[in-house]
């Protein structure tokens, strides 16, 4: 066999024909591979709307802000069908940030409901919002456990410990005692169950676990303890991220700054998305930056940047106040968007749907120009954590 080469003359011009049509089968072929390696090479970071990765590392991605309904507000049918119905009017807002109490999800040992969730993702399909969702593992009310009622057993040590506010003495909720190997076993299940329900849900966002701060133990917890519990706070997050390969997962983290520096290096390893369950513009303790002493954690969402999710959010008290002591000032809509965007330079951004502040905010997203930036001006780059990103 031989290739005809140019100018050859053949009878009817057949193998002219033939060379033609192998050279253009050897460009499709070149190109169609070029195709797959770029595929590979960019990690999938654009596919068709809607699909769902299945290849662990390609994330679901689909930055920008989001809104988060107070507690009470999700069980009241009427509240819900305003919050759908402001979703909609605004299209900077990709979906709902909701918090979800264990006992809920749990309210038996190993008997789980998660209806809340599946209903939330009904009503969310039809609008194209997507969401996001808080296991909240702390609670703010001394009548309220995070944990399910079956842990209050000596196997479990109770399952959770009263914590007060810092130089008082009544108790102002509690916190799970994650160092008692049990109490982390039944977390790190919990989580294995929720990642085969949603991982592969196209709707279903991210999943985050509550703020570190311990708040002032009643009463004293050993160092070895304390020690005990960030690093099973970090092993339940390598199991989110082994139960979510396909999903956004992050960490609302605040103090204690003496752990902060190898507590969110650990979670860069891991992937797991660094937040925040505050935007204090002026806090002390959160910007705190002096020579030779641990930082506060705004400092390290910089560096960050582009390596993880970054997921801040706006509580209630934010709207208020600049500051955590209330020594601050009254802070306007934008400037907590612009902390959010240029300080902390997030990818997703919460914000608390607050009575007295939810129509400034709304008013504020409703002039945000989307032409080419569904993520509303905040960082849509994906982190380099994810082999790629879907949208």
């Amino acid at each position: 066999m031989y290739e005809p080469v140019a100018g050859m003359s053949t009878r009817n011009g057949v193998t002219s024909l033939i060379a033609g049509v192998t050279h253009s089968m050897r460009i499709a072929v070149l190109l169609l591979t070029v195709l797959v390696l770029s595929w590979d090479c960019l990690g999938a970071r654009a596919a068709v709307a809607g699909e769902v990765p299945t290849k662990p590392g390609v994330v679901k991605w689909h930055p920008g802000h989001y809104y988060t309904p107070m507690t009470f507000m999700r069980t009241n049918p009427s509240i819900m069908a305003q919050v759908y119905a402001e979703l909609k009017a605004t299209p900077a807002l990709r979906g709902l940030q909701i918090r979800f109490p264990w006992p809920e999800l749990e309210p038996e040992e190993g008997g789980y409901d998660f209806k809340g969730i599946e209903q939330l993702l009904t009503e969310l399909v039809p609008l194209n919002k997507h969401l996001v969702i808080l296991l909240e593992l702390k609670s703010f009310n001394p009548q309220t456990l995070p944990v399910p009622a079956y842990m209050r057993t000596e196997a479990y040590e109770g399952g959770a410990f009263p914590f007060s506010t810092y130089g008082q003495s009544a108790p102002r909720g509690y916190n799970l005692k994650l160092w008692n190997s049990g109490v982390h076993d039944r977390l790190v299940a919990l989580v294995a169950e929720l990642g085969k329900r949603f991982n592969s849900h196209a709707n279903f966002e991210g999943i985050g676990l509550t703020e570190t701060a311990l708040g002032q133990p009643i009463e004293s917890v050993s160092s070895h303890d304390t020690e005990k519990y960030y690093d099973n706070l970090l092993d339940v997050q390598r199991h989110m991220r082994a139960a979510f390969p396909n999903t956004m997962t992050y960490q609302f983290v605040n103090y204690p700054r003496e752990m902060l520096a190898g507590f969110v290096d650990h979670m860069r390893t891991i992937g797991t998305g660094l937040g925040g369950p505050d935007i204090f513009l002026d806090d002390p303790g959160l910007n705190f930056d002096h020579p030779n002493k641990p930082k506060g954690i705004y400092l390290y969402y910089p560096h960050m940047s582009g390596l993880i999710p970054l997921t801040p959010s706006v509580m209630q008290a934010n709207y208020d106040n600049s500051r955590h002591d209330g020594k601050g000032r009254v802070p306007t809509i934008a400037e907590l968007h612009s902390f959010g965007r240029d300080r902390l330079r997030a990818n997703y951004l919460f914000w608390t749907r607050a009575p007295g502040h939810f129509q400034q905010v709304l008013d504020h997203l409703r002039q945000i120009p989307l032409q080419g930036n569904p993520a509303g001006g905040l960082d849509a780059s994906c982190p380099k954590a994810y082999q790629g990103c879907v949208e």
